[in-house]
């Protein structure tokens, strides 16, 4: 009898947690089937590259009047790409194995220490999201050494609340804007080092602090934001290139060119970012 209980207590937790998302049925048995079959060692990588060639689409996550999570395996751009795949290797890491166990994750990655509470409580600016998973141990925001890690961006967003037509949850209700605002100048002022793009070359300095499967947020100086793409690093023979959600290719691909050749092709590009996640 105890045992019909936990049974059925878990499939009631289940449908209430199913009632706060929203996915299609191909999203779950794609990522159950990634549960049970990958071992769990598999690198974040092999994960990433389950999803080439999977088309980009920006905005999947503007999909319901009220947030939810949104698992969409179908179509990713870069942050959706990103959090995917590393809600698989947290959940794979730690052998846990469940479509629930993965809604946790994805929930843990995507939200302010992992609560969703409204559009305000997802991590817009990818530097609060950085910030956030590391208070929660999730991911190690890498600044060391120096060199590589010459250079240094003091932090200034502002382009949600300043352009809050360009976003359905802001132009739907204004009185988020202010909690965005407010969020922005929070990470206003903020410091970090990163690689300039001149240094990212084919290096055994580069090969050494950049590790494959690292997330690498690429910096920008476009006014208000402060991380224009993100993708993961995969170490070639000519050097470093970048595993993303791309908008150029309109796919998920391992960029054809290095990333070096890929920063110097973007005047508003200024260098790279690097966190790592942890795992047991």
């Amino acid at each position: 009898m105890k045992r019909l209980f936990v049974y059925i207590l878990g499939i009631i937790l289940v449908q209430g947690l199913s009632a706060q998302t929203t996915y299609q049925r191909v999203d779950s048995t794609k990522i159950c089937k990634l549960l049970r079959q990958a071992d769990k060692q598999a690198t974040t990588l092999w994960i990433a590259r389950q999803f080439l060639d999977k088309p980009y689409v920006a905005h999947t996550l503007e999909v319901n009047d009220r947030e939810q999570l949104v698992v969409n395996t179908r179509q990713l751009d870069c942050t959706t790409l990103v959090e995917t795949v590393t809600a698989l290797k947290l959940c794979i890491a730690n052998d846990k194995r469940t479509w629930k166990d993965y809604l946790d994750a994805l929930r843990s990655l995507r939200y302010r220490q992992g609560k969703l509470d409204g559009y305000a409580s997802r991590l817009h600016y990818f530097t609060d999201w950085i910030q956030d998973k590391v208070k929660m141990q999730l991911v190690d925001d890498i600044q060391q050494p120096n060199p590589p890690f010459s250079a240094v961006q003091t932090v200034s967003v502002n382009y949600m609340s300043e352009h809050p037509d360009a976003y359905k949850a802001l132009k739907a209700n204004a009185r988020l804007v202010p909690l965005i605002r407010k969020q922005e100048q929070a990470l206003t002022g903020l410091k970090v080092r990163y690689i300039p793009k001149s240094a990212v070359r084919n290096t055994r300095l580069l090969r050494n602090t950049i590790h494959d499967g690292d997330i690498i947020a690429i910096t920008c100086n476009k006014k208000g934001l402060d991380i224009a793409h993100l993708g993961f690093a995969v170490w070639h023979k000519d050097g470093l290139h970048l595993l993303n959600a791309s908008s150029l290719h309109k796919k998920v691909v391992e960029e054809p060119m290095t990333l070096y050749r890929y920063l110097q092709k973007h005047s508003t590009f200024t260098g790279i970012r690097i966190v790592r996640i942890k795992s047991k």
